[in-house]
């Protein structure tokens, strides 16, 4: 052993070299949904994050969230944050423990309906707070298209969750044609699913989308909800796919990122889904919530500056225009000068126009609910037959009744039930 190693050793265990001593800790780790130009514009938030302690943050971006954090959490080796978009799987790790309460701070920016509160062991707990959220029942289309009988996108694969595009359609329809109330008991898992309500929702999108040919219609099953790509390998949407001859898509507010032109404009959905008049205001939304696995402190208080007015507004500052991230409650945080007529347009409708905001129902569903209801849209959308639909209705009630046998057996815990605010 060299002299010099030596005497950097005999330091590092008298803790007089900073770095290598006891107290020396590892960064944060956060695991989220963000990869790409989002991902990017996240980790320079937590690069710039300072909360006096000199902490670190690592961030693992990954499309395939629930089974990093499924294998983390068996290996006992969680993220010390995690941001996830689910409620059903949020409230699953919170019926096992897995989740730590939040500190008041961060309590007060659990906005509903994003972040309802649980009743776990008899008290009244909030265990996540949204970060960045998503505007909902949208369609978007080329500029100058002819409203009166649009043709329809659309595009249902998206690796492991194929299939959330139709779901997203059902969700839509059930809301708007039965209202936030009946939406709300469906979600939650205490309606059936062969109620009439349900079954309109699922043969008005089948009329919707109108007579496709097998080709057109494995072409929908095998194509990304982000369209075909162009030669660079960046996706161009599918109102601007070859193969897609079609004038509308149903669809979030994030896909503004591959139309950045100013030729596609947006509205909601209401007026396409036969609803009723008194749900015109109503839309579906979603979001990404952040969720405390580890006991440390410091991951308490990353939470806390993520969901503080001066993270959102850095963040917004750190992000390109087509992935500016969207929050629960923009009050004094205006859209910058320099968005565009379509983001100026989905702000106004979240933050002002909208009565009222109901969080996306398949998220709501424990996983095993919400994964058997994305497979039976890819089989319909396959079949829009009323006889493979009574099949797939039967079949999705059927998980709805295991997975409410299975929650009811721990009287000591209440899953979210007002999901509509």
């Amino acid at each position: 052993m060299s002299r010099l190693l030596r005497v950097l050793l005999a330091a590092c265990l008298l803790a007089l070299v900073p770095g290598c001593g006891s107290d020396t800790r590892d960064p944060l780790v956060v695991l989220g949904p963000w990869t790409g130009e989002e991902g990017r514009a996240f980790e320079a938030v937590l690069d710039k994050l300072d909360d006096g302690t000199g902490r670190t943050y690592t961030y693992e971006g990954t499309r395939s969230l629930r089974e990093t954090l499924v294998s983390q959490l068996e290996a006992d080796d969680p993220p010390d944050v995690a941001v996830l978009n689910s409620m059903g799987e949020l409230t699953e790790y919170a019926r096992r423990g897995k989740l730590k309460p939040l500190a008041e701070a961060s309590a007060e920016r659990a906005y509903s309906p994003w972040s309802p509160i649980m009743l776990v062991n008899h008290l009244r707990r909030v265990y996540w707070v949204p970060l960045k959220v998503d505007l909902k029942s949208l369609v978007w289309s080329k500029r100058g298209a002819p409203s009166e009988r649009p043709t329809w996108c659309v595009g249902l694969a998206s690796q492991a969750t194929s299939g959330w595009p139709g779901t997203d359609w059902i969700e839509d329809l059930v809301l708007h044609q039965a209202g936030p109330g009946l939406y709300t008991e469906w979600a939650t898992g205490r309606l059936d699913w062969r109620d009439p309500a349900v079954e309109r929702a699922w043969t008005s999108w089948a009329r919707l989308l109108g007579k496709r040919s097998p080709a057109s219609v494995e072409r929908s099953l095998t194509t990304s909800f982000e369209g075909v790509s162009d030669p660079r390998g960046d996706p161009r949407g599918l109102l601007d796919s070859p193969g897609f001859d079609c004038t509308h898509e149903h669809q979030s507010a994030f896909i503004r990122y591959v139309y950045a032109g100013d030729d596609v404009t947006v509205e909601p959905s209401a007026r396409y889904l036969d609803g009723q008049s008194a749900f015109r205001d109503v839309f579906e939304v979603a979001g990404d919530m952040a969720a405390v696995f580890s006991d440390d402190p410091d991951a308490q208080e990353l939470v806390e500056r993520l969901s503080s007015p001066a993270g959102r507004k850095l963040w917004r500052a750190e992000a390109e225009p087509a992935v500016r991230p969207l929050f629960p409650d923009s009050a004094g945080l205006s859209p910058p000068v320099s968005a565009t007529p379509v983001e100026r347009e989905i702000d106004s409708l979240l933050t002002t126009r909208a009565r009222t905001l109901c969080f996306d129902a398949s998220d709501v569903m424990p996983p095993e609910l919400r994964d058997a209801f994305h497979r039976a849209v890819l089989e319909f959308f396959r079949d829009p037959t009323q006889r493979q639909l009574d099949s797939l209705l039967e079949q999705l009630e059927t998980v709805r009744v295991q997975v409410n046998m299975d929650a009811g057996t721990d009287r000591t815990f209440r899953p979210p039930q007002n999901i509509c605010d």
